[in-house]
C-alpha cells in the first residue's frame, strides 16, 4: 500500500490529505521509497534531502491538525529544476562554476509553492546552464535514451513517478520536448504568466517557467499557485491570478476546432510521428483541418536563435570570463560566437518577433488551438544530445501557451507527445481543450500505434 501512494495524481493526493484520509508523512514517505527504487538507474535528482522533505510533510500534518487554513497544494510533493533558486538547498545551475552555491532567498515560484503548502522534494538535474549540453539523467522508459532537456531531471522524475509535479523552464523547447520524451504532461504557459525572479536567465524575451505533471488538471493546479504579478519581473502584468483549474475542468462551450499545423519542420518528423498524426487527424475528422503557415514567418527559427544566442552571450559571458576551462566545448564556443552578433541584428530580431506574433494571432480567430508534434519523434537513443527543438521554437518565440499530451507511441514503445498551442493569455482555454482532446481520444482507444 505505501508505495501505491506514490502513484496518486497531485489532486487526488491533495484531496485525501485535506480530508484527513492520508497523512502527508505517509505520502511523502511513499515517494521517497519510489525514489530509492528508481533514482539509481535514472539520475533525475542532483540534490535530495529526505529528512527535510519528511519534516515539511510533518509540518503540513500539524497545520491541518491545528485547524489552520491549508493551501491549494497542501502536502503535495514538487521537484525543482536546479536553475531555480532555493534558499535551503544548493542551486548549482548545472555547472561546476556554481558548485556549492547557496542562494540567499527562494525564487518567487519556490516561495509560492511553499505558501501553497507544497513539499519541496529536491533539486533536479539540468543541462549545463539550462542550455544544450546534457547531464547524466536517463529516460525512465529506456535507460539508453535521452530524457530530453534542458529540464531533464524534472521530466524524468515525473515520468518515473518519483514526483507528481515538477518545475522546469523553457527558452526553446525545454519543457515540451522532455515531457514528450518521458511520457508526461508538460505545460509551458503564456510568456509572462509565471514570474521568473530567482531563475537563471538565458534569453529574457523568451524565458518561461513551466511545469510537468501526470494530468492536465494537475498542471492547472500547480500553475494556479505559481502565476501572478511580480514587480521584479517586467514580463508579468498586474492582473488577477487566473483560475486555470476551474476552467480546465469545465466542458468546452462548443466542440473545439483544431488547426493541424505541420510547421516548416515537418520533414524532420519521424515515420512513427507522421503515422501517429495521420491516425490522430483521421480520428478528429471534421473537428480538425490542416492549415499551412504563411511564408511570412519562414525566418522564425533564425529570429529565435538570434535572441537566444545574444541572451547566452550576455548572461553566461561572466561564466566564460571566470572559468572558460570549466565549461563544455559547446557552451564555450556558443558564448564566443554569440559575442560577435551585431546589436542591429538583435534589435531586428525583436522587431521580427512582434511581427511573427501578430501573424500567428490570426489563426486563433478561427481555431481554438493548434495541434502539432511536440518533437520529431520518440526520445533519441544515446545520452549525448537532448534532442531537437524544431517543433517548439515558433511557439516559444511568440510566447504562446503550449501543452504536450502523451497520446502516441513509437514502434518500440516509447512515448511521443501531441502538442497543443493556444492564444497568448488564454491558458485556461488551452487546458480545457487539451482535457477534451484526451477524453475524446480515450473514447476511441483502438487508434494507438
Amino acid at each position: 500500500m505505501p508505495n501505491d501512494l506514490a502513484d496518486l495524481d497531485a489532486i487526488a493526493a491533495r484531496d485525501m490529505m485535506a480530508r484527513g484520509d492520508l497523512a502527508a508523512v505517509s505520502y511523502v514517505g511513499a515517494l521517497l521509497e519510489r525514489i530509492a527504487e528508481r533514482e539509481p538507474e535514472i539520475g533525475a535528482f542532483v540534490h535530495l534531502q529526505p529528512q527535510s522533505a519528511l519534516a515539511q510533510a510533518e509540518a503540513c500534518d500539524a497545520r491541518r491538525a491545528s485547524g489552520d487554513q491549508i493551501g491549494s497544494l497542501h502536502g503535495v510533493a514538487v521537484a525543482i529544476k536546479d536553475i531555480v533558486d532555493t534558499s535551503d538547498l544548493p542551486t548549482e545551475n548545472g555547472t561546476p562554476l556554481d558548485a556549492g552555491r547557496r542562494p540567499a532567498e527562494d525564487a518567487v515560484v519556490v516561495a509560492r509553492l511553499k505558501e501553497a503548502g507544497a513539499v519541496i522534494l529536491g533539486k533536479t538535474v539540468t543541462t549545463e546552464l539550462g542550455a544544450r549540453h546534457p547531464g547524466g539523467t536517463r529516460n525512465p522508459h529506456h535507460r539508453e535514451h535521452t530524457p530530453g532537456g534542458s529540464s531533464s531531471g524534472s521530466a524524468a522524475a515525473v515520468g518515473a513517478r518519483m514526483a507528481p509535479l515538477a518545475i522546469g523552464t523553457q527558452t526553446n523547447g525545454s519543457v515540451i520536448r522532455p515531457a514528450s520524451f518521458c511520457g508526461v504532461v508538460g505545460f509551458k504557459p503564456s510568456f509572462g504568466l509565471i514570474p521568473r525572479t530567482g531563475i537563471l536567465p538565458q534569453a529574457p524575451p523568451l524565458d518561461t517557467a513551466g511545469v510537468f505533471a501526470r494530468s492536465v488538471p494537475d498542471a492547472a493546479l500547480i500553475v494556479d499557485a505559481l502565476a501572478g504579478y511580480d514587480p521584479r519581473d517586467r514580463a508579468t502584468r498586474a492582473l488577477a491570478r487566473p483560475h486555470l483549474l476551474d476552467t480546465a475542468l469545465t466542458e468546452p462551450p462548443a466542440t473545439p476546432s483544431l488547426a493541424f499545423v505541420k510547421t516548416m519542420s515537418w520533414d524532420l518528423a519521424e515515420v512513427d510521428t507522421q503515422a501517429g498524426f495521420a491516425d490522430l487527424i483521421g480520428k478528429l475528422a471534421d473537428r480538425c483541418e490542416e492549415v499551412p503557415l504563411t511564408d511570412r514567418i519562414e525566418d522564425s527559427d533564425q529570429v529565435l536563435m538570434t535572441l537566444t544566442n545574444v541572451g547566452i552571450a550576455r548572461t553566461y559571458g561572466p561564466y566564460h570570463d571566470r572559468g572558460a576551462g570549466q565549461l563544455s566545448d559547446f557552451m564555450r564556443t556558443m558564448i564566443e560566437d554569440s559575442r560577435t552578433i551585431p546589436a542591429v541584428d538583435y534589435l531586428d530580431a525583436l522587431d521580427r518577433q512582434a511581427e511573427i506574433k501578430a501573424e500567428l494571432d490570426h489563426l486563433f480567430e478561427r481555431y481554438d488551438a493548434i495541434v502539432t508534434p511536440a518533437a520529431p519523434g520518440a526520445a533519441p537513443h544515446g545520452l549525448e544530445s537532448t534532442g531537437n527543438s524544431a517543433f517548439n521554437n515558433l511557439w516559444s518565440l511568440c510566447g504562446l501557451p503550449a501543452i504536450t499530451l502523451p497520446l502516441l507511441e513509437s514502434a518500440n514503445g516509447l512515448p511521443i507527445g501531441v502538442q497543443l498551442v493556444g492564444r497568448h493569455g488564454e491558458d485556461g482555454e488551452l487546458l480545457r481543450t487539451a482535457r477534451w482532446l484526451q477524453s475524446y481520444i480515450a473514447d476511441r482507444s483502438a487508434w494507438r500505434r
